[in-house]
């Protein structure tokens, strides 16, 4: 590290001073840099920290890290042996001779009121060994020639042509554009509005930390975004790509008063555009106005665009100046001293900057005036004064946190854990933008602290945490600008839409549709999402970009799908009438030509995709849709069989019949009877069980065929009977509110399953028929011994009212094709003869019709009682059934309880039970018994045929002719 000398030398020589003067954009820093370079040692003052960071960075790349140093209030990177320095103006070590290579860039700013006087004083002392270079304006050649006698003045034209263009919109401000404002409020009414219409810009202002600046500025030179709003801190020391500058206003409020730009400060700004031999524009944004909406709109004067595009401006005539070494005898005289006007005409002394009126205000006080004793203590106060107003808060607040340092600091250092609680009291970074440039330039003030080399205890852990902390505040600052202020998609898509739109890269991403890696939306089934975070300016801009590029992609998932469905791994379901994939429409089904035969109807989502691939995914759609409707192919083997002429219309009545309702028909209401052999033979190879209460379909009596029917019922506008079908569909349900479901019947409080049903009463007429084989003891008849006798064998039941197959009923785990091989035996009905109706009795003692009861009947035919058998509930009862409601299936299937015998005769002449619904009154007789005799009798049964009118043969006799000339008349010849 370079040392100073004991002696503290200024000298103002002119051997080997070079000032290399010129507009912007002509290559001065680069020239420096080449030259700092070309020296065995070097030093470049620069006016801000940002830039001295800059060249830092492309010297290491040259010199190497370990012989390059960065030397800024508030950042110091000094390697023992460095030989090249990069510093702020103000940190320069002016005394120090040792350096080969001296430059000051933008010394014209020795005119700024604040730092104009720091600038001189370099211009004046800062010299090189062996050479030294003055960087600045053109209107700066007078003064130089004038405080540096000898100098050698070279200047350097522009690369690049300088235009001014009409004012413009907001919106048609092209790309690679830097808009110009002149406060804080300004510029963020800027950038939201560019967001909105332009995807977002970077933000760049003076009050941001170097870091932020630089990682907003990288989001423009980067491409991310291509706007630019900045102040007007955007005309020094930046070097960006800009082609347009737009200023939204001309002037500004400079310290003191608010006044209109000099041609010289429009060109520094101006100069932004256009860099290296790239030509650039400026121009105001129109609609903006002089002191609000009533005013002028702002427009440059004719003599101010004249001097920014041919670089001519009113030469420097002076330059601020203030005592660089003044006296620290005492605080009055340390005053007197920076108040001391220069002694040449070119020069000026310097306004009150802020360290000066800091050290004029505490100066009033008098503890702190007692505290401020002797040489040294003056000069280390007058050093606390100087520390920069990083937060801008004015002289008052300033001085007042001054005095606060100044009270730790006259006593010695300020302690490490004093200095990390300051330091760590800042590492927030939660908030909203103005609250972290507020901590930013809070940790700047602790970081030039920390800097200092007699203020701080462990300077060098100090500076480093607050660095980090500022680093934080930085990255945190960054991104909420980001946030606020650039919307990287609409960015993204505004600077490629257009005419080569297709060329963007889009992709797919788990539903997620990525355009250039931003994301735009997502792909739900075969519809486009826009992202809901999306602004409502953004939505058709970003459909702009879909509709280009989703046709591609619906194309691969159409074919990916229809792939899938052909190998049977495709996961779509139908959901009532609706076909989904994943959830996401696809298609519903519609009526057809009948029932059975819905067609598939697309969504209209499927519309955007091409046509070939929308073609193939429908043909697939619709064969899959055929495999899920195969449960009802039962149902399709019935209507087939209905259009055939070889069933006859009774028949293909009946099968309509079942199909509309189900596959399953209560039997009184199906005109079976009407079948002759023939037809019933082609009913039970269709699949169709008889039973003794219904016709039914065994594999209808599932979940999924009944629900599939039901929505088909509802689509061919036929509303469906009882709810929706149990998903287990037990054999016996409580029946509740649910007094008809399909599938079931109605046993009063429980519903019993069709098929179960059957298999009950199955049961029972087998246990019927075993009883009836088995010798009959006496007590098993219900009549008196001499009213009993062998009945004839013609005269026993008939079975074949209950048979309904070889077998019993199947339950709903049999499959169509085992309900199909039922044979035609098992649909036979009752003979006439058995039949309750009027016949004539058999050896009787005449041939009058039998009327009344039963027991006349039996008695007319000279026939004994029925004879009563006991029925086994327990198969019922395994079933869930009540006995109440198995006594009721059972009387619905023609079973009669038998009370026990021992009840007096009746009466012959008393009136007679009807034979269904009440027990015969010959069979209800019974005994009244002592509780000694044992446990009740077990319940005995007798069965007759439910009655079922068979179709009975109406007398012959001749219709009644219509009367002459009536016009039923002639129809009825016609009918027969």
């Amino acid at each position: 590290m370079l040392t100073p000398p004991p002696a503290m030398v200024r000298k103002d020589t002119s051997d080997g001073v070079k000032a290399v003067l010129g507009p912007t954009n002509t290559g001065k820093t680069h020239l420096a840099i080449e030259r700092l370079c070309a020296h065995s040692s070097g030093m470049i003052g620069f006016p801000l920290r940002l830039l001295a960071r800059e060249v830092y960075d492309r010297v290491c790349k040259i010199k190497g890290e370990s012989n390059v140093a960065l030397i800024t209030g508030e950042e110091r990177i000094e390697p023992k042996n460095a030989r090249y320095l990069l510093c702020t103006v103000e940190a320069m070590p002016v005394t120090d001779r040792q350096t080969a290579f001296v430059a000051i860039d933008e010394a014209q700013l020795g005119a700024d009121r604040e730092r104009g006087h720091v600038f001189t004083d370099r211009l004046l002392h800062a010299r090189g060994r062996e050479e030294t270079m003055i960087l600045g304006s053109s209107a700066l050649e007078p003064m130089v020639k004038a405080l540096i006698p000898g100098v050698e003045v070279i200047t350097r034209p522009r690369f690049s042509t300088l235009s001014h263009v009409a004012p413009k919109k907001l919106s048609r401000v092209p790309p690679r554009s830097a808009i110009v404002a002149f406060s804080v409020e300004q510029v963020y009414a800027l950038a939201e509005m560019l967001r909105r219409f332009r995807g977002g810009a970077a933000v760049v202002m003076g009050a941001l930390s170097p870091q932020t600046r630089n990682a907003q500025v990288e989001l423009y030179q980067s491409g991310e975004v291509d706007y630019l709003v900045a102040t007007d801190a955007v005309g020094m020391g930046l070097n960006l790509d800009v082609q347009h500058v737009a200023f939204a206003g001309l002037a500004k409020y400079d310290g003191q008063r608010h006044r209109r730009l000099t041609s010289a400060e429009m060109a520094q700004i101006a100069g932004r555009a256009g860099r290296h031999q790239t030509d650039g524009t400026f121009g105001t944004l129109a609609g903006m106005h002089r002191g609000g909406r009533g005013g002028e709109e702002i427009e440059f004067e004719p003599e101010e665009v004249y001097a920014i595009e041919e670089h001519r401006f009113p030469p420097q005539t002076k330059l601020f100046w203030r005592d660089p070494e003044p006296r620290f005898d005492s605080l009055d005289t340390l005053i007197a001293d920076l108040e001391t006007p220069p002694d040449r005409p070119e020069l000026r002394l310097a306004p009150e900057a802020i360290d000066l009126a800091v050290l004029k205000r505490l100066a009033e006080d008098p503890e702190i005036v007692d505290s401020v004793r002797g040489r040294a203590r003056v000069e280390r106060f007058w050093d606390v004064c100087r520390l920069p107003d990083f937060r801008q808060q004015g002289t008052e607040t300033h001085s007042r946190f001054v005095a606060r340092l100044w009270q730790d600091l006259r006593h010695g250092e300020l302690g490490a854990d004093f200095v990390a609680q300051q330091i760590a009291h800042l590492d927030r970074t939660g908030g909203e933008i103005d609250t972290l440039q507020g901590r930013i330039a809070a940790i700047r003030s602790w970081a030039y602290i920390a800097q200092r080399p007699d203020w701080v205890l462990a300077r060098d852990e100090m500076a480093a945490r607050a660095r980090a902390v500022e680093a934080r505040l930085s990255d945190a600052l960054h991104g909420k600008l980001t946030e606020r202020f650039i919307n990287r998609r609409t960015a993204l898509l505004m600077k490629k839409l257009g005419p080569d739109t297709g060329l963007l890269s889009v992709r797919l991403e788990d539903e997620e549709v990525l355009v250039e890696g931003e994301h735009i939306g997502s792909l739900r089934g075969f519809a486009f999402q826009i992202d809901p975070q999306t602004r409502l300016t953004d939505r058709k801009l970003l459909l702009s970009a879909a509709e280009k590029h989703l046709p591609g992609l619906l194309e691969a998932r159409a074919a990916e799908l229809t792939k899938a469905i052909h190998e049977g791994t495709a996961t779509l379901e139908l959901t009532g009438t609706a076909i989904t994939w994943d959830g996401e429409p696809l298609g519903a089904l519609g009526a057809g030509r009948s029932l059975l035969a819905p067609v598939f109807v697309p969504d209209r989502l499927l519309d955007a995709i091409p046509a070939p691939a929308r073609k193939d995914l429908v043909a697939a759609l619709e064969v899959w849709l055929e495999k899920q409707l195969e449960p009802l192919a039962p149902l399709g083997k019935l209507e087939e069989a209905s259009r055939s002429e070889e069933a006859g219309p009774d028949l293909r009545a009946l099968l309509i019949l079942l199909i509309e309702r189900g596959g399953i028909l209560a039997r009184e209401q199906s005109g079976l009877e009407k079948l002759d052999k023939e037809r019933r033979t082609m009913l039970a190879r269709l699949g169709v069980r008889v039973g003794a209460l219904d016709l039914f379909v065994p594999a209808m009596l599932r979940p999924r065929p009944i629900n599939l029917w039901r929505e088909l019922a509802r689509l061919a506008g036929k509303a469906p009977r009882g709810g929706t079908p149990d998903e287990t569909m037990p054999p016996a349900l409580a029946a509740g509110k649910r007094d008809r479901l399909p599938g079931y019947r109605s046993l009063g409080k429980q519903l019993i399953r069709i098929d179960m049903a059957e298999k009950l009463l199955r049961e029972a007429h087998t246990q019927r028929e075993e009883a009836a084989k088995a010798p009959t003891p006496p007590a098993a008849t219900t009549e008196a011994p001499s009213e009993t006798a062998a009945r004839p064998a013609q005269d026993q039941p008939d079975t074949a009212d209950v048979q309904t197959s070889a077998d019993t009923a199947a339950p709903a785990g049999d499959t169509a094709a085992e309900a199909a091989e039922a044979p035609a035996e098992a649909i036979t009905e009752a003979p006439a003869k058995d039949v309750p109706q009027a016949t004539e009795a058999k050896g009787g003692k005449g041939k009058g019709k039998a009327k009344g009861k039963d027991r006349g009947r039996d008695k007319g035919r000279g026939r004994g009682p029925r004879p009563s058998f006991p029925l086994d509930p327990a198969r019922a009862i395994s079933m869930g059934l009540t006995p109440e409601s198995y006594e009721r299936l059972l009387r619905l299937g023609g079973f009669q309880p038998v009370e026990p015998r021992g009840k007096p005769a009746r009466d012959d002449k008393a009136p007679e039970a009807p034979i269904e619904g009440e027990t015969a009154a010959a069979e209800t007789a019974t005994a009244k018994t002592d509780a000694a005799q044992g446990p009740a009798p077990t319940q005995r049964w007798t069965w007759r045929p439910p009655r079922r009118q068979a179709p009975q043969q109406a007398p012959s006799r001749r219709p009644t002719r219509p009367r002459e000339g009536n016009a039923f008349a002639a129809l009825a010849d016609m009918v027969r």
